[in-house]
This record gives structure tokens, sequence and C-alpha cells, in this order.
């Protein structure tokens, strides 16, 4: 029995945060195994927004040798660079023509990149690329009949409009493409910021202490954890509405520990936010570093080079096919192939 394809990636925008990890990569490595797996890095998403050049090319290097120091296997894995595979490009602009712009208007998203770019530097100008990612993301997911696709919940918009467009083109020209579900972790999917728990812990954080980065100094790492905000009743319980701060420290021991969240709030039962603190710091740092070590072991190697050129070519055999077989649906192809 054929095993169900996964479809995700991470774009290349900054540090690869606690709360990528938890939410995403971590997955990965445990569902790569039981998934047919084709993880990417983002690097066409990445130029949505300014970045220069030496930035791009070190945040992609470092982003795939994080993806493989967190324990994904290229043997198991099919992990490559987006830009690698021209097939999402060509199938992007394929999926632009049948894209409606009221429903790229009406993405969050767009309204609060676009908006944060006007406040930071006065600009009126906005990358359309802005606009158009997620189309470009539904062409990542589309392309390779993706039965789940990890998201967050900032993301869910973004699957639904995938959703939408693949339903679309199947209804208009013949069955196309494979209708994909998001798959959401029940535990870890949103990581809230350290310093602001009412937020999604981010790398574009004006604020260093506000996230954790997989490649931050460890002493760094438990200085954050220490400053994280709580609250002053002293009291370890899961309750995200009102003890957000609280709340997420519990997520992320949980997440890294493996155990329920009702175990987590018993194991610290009539203890102090010092010692929850203690304890998420030191599951913290068990975590990173033997990934900073395998991250420099690799980095410093020739192995992120082979083992992209090896995704790539997997990657580009699905993509071509499958964006022949559009091309014939549409008419692109004025002779069969």
């Amino acid at each position: 029995m054929d095993k169900k394809r996964m479809v995700s990636g991470i774009t290349t925008t900054g540090k690869i945060t606690l709360g990528n990890y938890i939410g995403a990569l971590k997955n990965f490595v445990e569902l790569q195994d039981e998934y047919d797996m084709y993880i990417f890095v983002a690097n066409l998403h990445g130029i949505t927004t300014p970045i220069e050049k030496e930035v791009l090319r070190q945040n992609i290097k470092q982003a795939i040798a994080l993806y493989f120091a967190c324990g994904l296997d290229p043997n198991k894995a099919t992990v490559f660079l987006q830009s690698d595979v021209s097939e999402h490009s060509e199938l992007s602009w394929i999926l632009t023509c049948n894209t409606n712009i009221g429903e790229l208007n009406r993405m969050t998203q767009f309204k609060d990149k676009s908006s944060k770019l006007k406040s930071s530097n006065g600009t009126e100008f906005i990358p359309s690329g802005l606009l158009m990612y997620p189309v470009l993301m539904a062409s990542d997911i589309l392309l390779y009949d993706a039965d789940l696709v990890p998201v967050g919940k900032d993301q869910k918009q973004h699957i639904e409009l995938t959703r939408s467009i693949g339903e679309r083109m199947n209804s208009k020209y013949g069955q196309m493409f494979k209708i994909p579900e998001e798959y959401t972790p029940k535990v870890g999917a949103k990581i809230l910021d350290l310093q602001d728990p009412t937020k999604k812990m981010s790398k574009s954080s004006d604020n260093p202490k506000s996230y954790i980065a997989l490649l931050d100094n460890i002493d760094e790492v438990k200085r954050k954890i220490k400053s994280a905000v709580t609250d002053s009743e002293n009291l370890i319980k899961f309750d995200p509405e009102n003890k957000p701060g609280v709340s997420n420290l519990i997520t992320i021991y949980s997440c890294l520990k493996n155990i329920s969240i009702e175990d987590v709030e018993e194991f610290f039962k009539e203890k102090d936010y010092g010692v929850l603190k203690d304890e998420v710091s030191a599951a913290v740092v068990d975590l990173l570093t033997p990934i900073q070590n395998k991250y420099k072991e690799i980095y410093n190697s020739k192995q992120v080079e082979e083992w992209l050129e090896i995704g790539a070519k997997k990657a580009k055999e699905k993509a071509f096919k499958k964006i022949n077989k559009v091309k014939n649906l549409v008419g692109l192809n004025y002779k069969k192939k």
C-alpha cells in the first residue's frame, strides 16, 4: 500500500525558531517513516519582502543544515530547494490565472505584512509577491498531489484557498489535482511569543527576547526563558485564555518531553514559576545542544549540496509529470505530450 504524501516548507526570511521546530520540524521527523515526505526550503517565498542576496544565501544553507540536524533523513524524506524545481513557478502562474483577486485581498497575512511594511519605512511600495504568496503556496502543495499539509493556525486561510483553487481547476478542466487535507498537531501548533504571549513566536520580532532560535547561544536561551512573561498568580495551570504565558511554557515542556498537558500540570503541582522555567530551560537545552553540534558538522561538510541535488532530482521527476498533465488539460501543450 502506497504511503500518503505530506508536503511542507519553511521560508528563508530569518532564523528558525523553537516554534518552527515544535510546530513543524519535530512533526516532519516523527512522520518521515509513515509518510512520503516532501520538504523544501521556500526561498521563492523568501523574496516576497526585501532581503539582501548574501543574507538569503546564508539563510538557505542554514535552514537546510538545520533540517537535517533536527533529524530529517535524506534517505527517507525528499528535501530540496524550491527554486531548484522550476515547475513551482510555472504552475503558480497557471493557478494565478485561475484565482480571483478578491480571494487574495481577503488574506489576513497580506493585510498584516503590508501594513507592517508601511509602518516600518513609510513607503507605499508593497511588493505584489506579498499578494500572490498564497498562489505560490497552492502551487507548492498541488504540484505533488499532497494528501496532508502541516499548517499552523495562521496558515489555515492559505490551505483553504489551496483547496478552493484545486477544486476549481478540477471542475473546469477535469481531474487535475488531489485536494489536500490539513494536518495540525494536537499540541504545539502555535508556540507563543515569550514576551507577549498574545502573539505567535516569530523570527521577525523586533525583540530578540521574544523568541528562541535553534542556533541561539545556550546561555542566552536560558536567559530568555528566565525572563519569559508569566503572571502574578504563581499557579502552574494550563489556561491559554487567562494564563497565556504560563500555558505557553507548559506547551513547550509538553511537546519536548512528549507528555500530555495533564501530566505536565500534575508534575508541576504545588511548584512555583521558578521551577517551571528551570525545567523548561533544561528541556530546551537538552534539545538544542545535540542539534547545534550536528548542525556545525553538517554545515561545514559537502553533504548539504549532495543531499539537495538528490532531493531536487526526485522532486523534479514528480513535478515534471504533474505540470505536463496540467498543460495538457489547460491546452498549453498544443501537441499532447
